[in-house]
């Protein structure tokens, strides 16, 4: 079914198709309305869930895990400085193994007190053991709400999983959306079965501690089982081509690149924008490139170095910056070109912070400054004799 929705509406459906046992809310802005669709799901009788009201972020994704390590499949929702009181949860989710999905609104932190949209919250967060996916469109938040969890409960994988979503330019922005049909959800993502689970059958230790002689152990486990996504996602995307006929690019998505010049990378939905900027400049005979990151986590760094091999310069535009050096997916961008022992000339951008405005016409002046040697941070809106270096 066809249909005129917004972003959280989108992903409140692809999240009913995947049928959670589960489903812990608590409201924060702009994610609200994703819980407050399910909760009338719910209580419509459109999905069966249990739907559980908490008190706080950290309780709500404190109830997925719970419920996750009882063997249900589970979500949650949350935004901004909600994501940040849960980051003692993220541990426990992903050191469990318990493969919750979590859709994240992607919202500025405070302070200054702001709740617009810019990518902070969940790049502060990298290192806490997600999967972490950046969406472009409505579209794209249904449909990875099923890979999402295709992925997360393999058992290759047994991974938890953020999906996030920029705030109030996706999740309240209304397109034309496919929803498809039960049964081909049902086709394409089975039952939830696990062995990490109590089961007074089997009886196991769960959540226990361990010495420094075996900690280091699971780490490393942690880390394979995130390499192991890499593959597992490609096969995800392969069958949802199978099922419902719409294809995603795995990991990154490659936009005019393999004979440019001038490369734009970015993630979430600012690339739409770029896409149509690159379409602009190579008619007026620009050979610009766009280079879109949809997984952070894992880290795409050969597919990246191989789409980068042979352009003169690289621009890295992101809502992201770690203060006092440079935005994040740029610092990992350089990285992948380092390990594949590539020189190419990059710069980086940082836009949209709070939610200002990135203008097309800032698009064409990055790809502009990209033809000479600029500087390597710039931030977008700051006329240069702002800066303090």
């Amino acid at each position: 079914m066809r249909t005129f929705i917004s972003g959280n509406e989108a992903l409140a459906h692809g999240i009913r198709l995947a049928r959670p046992h589960v489903i812990s809310a608590y409201p924060i802005t702009p994610q609200t309305t994703v819980v407050e669709h399910l909760s009338s799901m719910c209580s419509a009788g459109k999905l069966t869930a249990e739907f559980v009201h908490v008190e706080s972020e950290h309780s709500a994704l404190s109830c997925a895990i719970g419920a996750s390590a009882t063997g249900a499949r589970t979500f949650t929702a949350t935004s901004s400085q909600g994501l940040l009181y849960m980051a003692e949860c993220l541990h426990y989710a992903a050191g469990g193994r318990f493969p919750v999905v979590m859709m994240n609104a992607n919202r500025s932190t405070a302070l200054p007190w702001n709740i617009y949209g810019d990518q902070r919250d969940s790049m502060g967060l990298l290192d806490q053991g997600w999967i972490q996916l950046y969406v472009e469109n409505a579209q794209e938040a249904l449909d990875m709400s099923l890979v999402a969890y295709r992925v997360a409960e393999d058992s290759r994988v047994l991974t938890p999983f953020m999906i996030n979503m920029d705030g109030f330019v996706l999740t309240h922005t209304y397109e034309v959306v496919d929803i498809p049909d039960q049964e081909l959800a049902d086709r394409f993502l089975p039952s939830y079965v696990t062995d990490n689970r109590f089961d007074f059958d089997s009886p196991k230790s769960m959540a226990f501690s361990v010495g420094p002689e075996q900690n280091f152990r699971f780490k490393f486990r942690e880390h394979q089982a995130m390499n192991r996504a890499k593959k597992v996602i490609a096969e995800a995307e392969k069958s949802f081509a199978e099922v419902f006929g719409r294809q995603y690019t795995g990991l990154v998505e490659n936009y005019r690149c393999d004979d440019a010049e001038y490369v734009i990378v970015t993630i979430g939905s600012v690339s739409g924008l770029v896409r149509s900027v690159v379409d602009e400049l190579r008619r007026d005979g620009v050979a610009a490139g766009l280079l879109k990151i949809r997984y952070m986590r894992p880290f795409p760094d050969a597919e990246i170095a191989e789409i980068l091999r042979g352009v003169k310069a690289v621009g890295v535009l992101e809502k992201d910056i770690s203060f006092g050096y440079e935005g994040t997916v740029f610092t990992n961008v350089n990285s992948a070109l380092q390990v594949a022992g590539l020189s190419v000339r990059t710069s980086n951008f940082i836009g949209g912070l709070g939610g200002a405005d990135i203008s097309r016409e800032q698009i064409r002046d990055i790809f502009q400054s990209l033809e000479s040697d600029g500087r390597r941070l710039n931030f977008l809106g700051i006329n240069r004799e702002e800066y303090d270096d």
